[in-house]
């Protein structure tokens, strides 16, 4: 808990300065972000006898977070996702060395890791992009309102063959938890979209438990404990954004289809 505290101390200036500053600053911190947890993804795999094909998968991230930034359209991504389906067959037709196996793992690394962390920076450049903290508060507040609810109520486990220390206690408080910041930051950002801001806040932290759950489903299964130890007290960088993984792209789409409509 100590070494958990210590960095989120450490850390959490750092990220609050990327945020406001947002720009190149917050495109260079998504795109480290996006390899490191791409890498953790991929070593995880190789512990099931998995080989992504790393290399098309880093190149892709980079091609992927820059297309993202810089010149957003659903049909580039479309057509990226293309050349690298095409390119990864292609190898798999002249080196043995990988099957469909790698392909499908390295393609779902990619969907999983940069293309759901580049919402961040789609928000980034939409009106009202104010609720970007919203992606953070929602995570991140589920999973502290998540672990005292927990500790303190929790009796019934929520999904212990995934994760054993989860319970529903430490669920439901999540959700409130999360709905009450959300609407604390909406009466003094986005008073006129205070209704929205609650749904975020709800759907937000349930997203945010299934995100963490699902990262913990990819760790039992691949046989690891932490996807790496970058973070003292919290483990690798999927470990600590693996909920913002869910998070960003569903506040992304209300943001866009609900806030940006009215």
């Amino acid at each position: 808990m100590l070494k958990r505290i210590v960095s989120a101390i450490i850390g959490l200036p750092f990220l609050l300065a990327i945020i406001f500053i947002g720009g190149m600053p917050l495109f260079i911190a998504i795109l480290i972000v996006s390899l490191i947890g791409l890498r953790e993804f991929y070593n995880a795999c190789k512990n099931k006898s998995l080989f992504p094909v790393e290399v098309i998968g880093y190149l892709g991230s980079i091609a992927l977070i820059v297309l993202v930034n810089f010149s957003y359209s659903p049909s580039y991504i479309f057509l990226l996702f293309f050349i690298l389906i095409f390119l990864l067959n292609s190898i798999q037709l002249i080196y043995g060395k990988y099957n469909f196996l790698d392909i499908s793992v390295t393609l779902y690394g990619l969907a999983y890791v940069p293309l759901l962390l580049s919402c961040i920076l789609l928000i980034s450049k939409q009106p009202n992009n104010i609720v970007i903290w919203l992606v953070f508060t929602t995570a991140w507040g589920t999973d502290t309102f998540a672990y005292f609810s927990g500790y303190f109520f929790g009796k019934r486990k929520l999904c212990p063959s995934i994760s054993p220390k989860k319970t529903v206690a430490g669920a439901i408080g999540g959700v409130l938890g999360s709905i009450s910041i959300s609407v604390l930051f909406g009466y003094f950002f986005l008073q006129d979209y205070i209704i929205v801001v609650a749904f975020i806040g709800a759907i937000g932290s349930i997203v945010a438990q299934v995100g963490d759950l699902s990262a913990s489903l990819i760790k039992r299964h691949t046989g690891i404990k932490d996807f790496g130890n970058l973070i003292p007290g919290h483990g690798g960088v999927l470990d600590r954004f693996d909920s913002i993984l869910f998070t960003a792209p569903t506040i992304y789409f209300i943001l866009n289809f609900v806030i940006n409509r009215r």
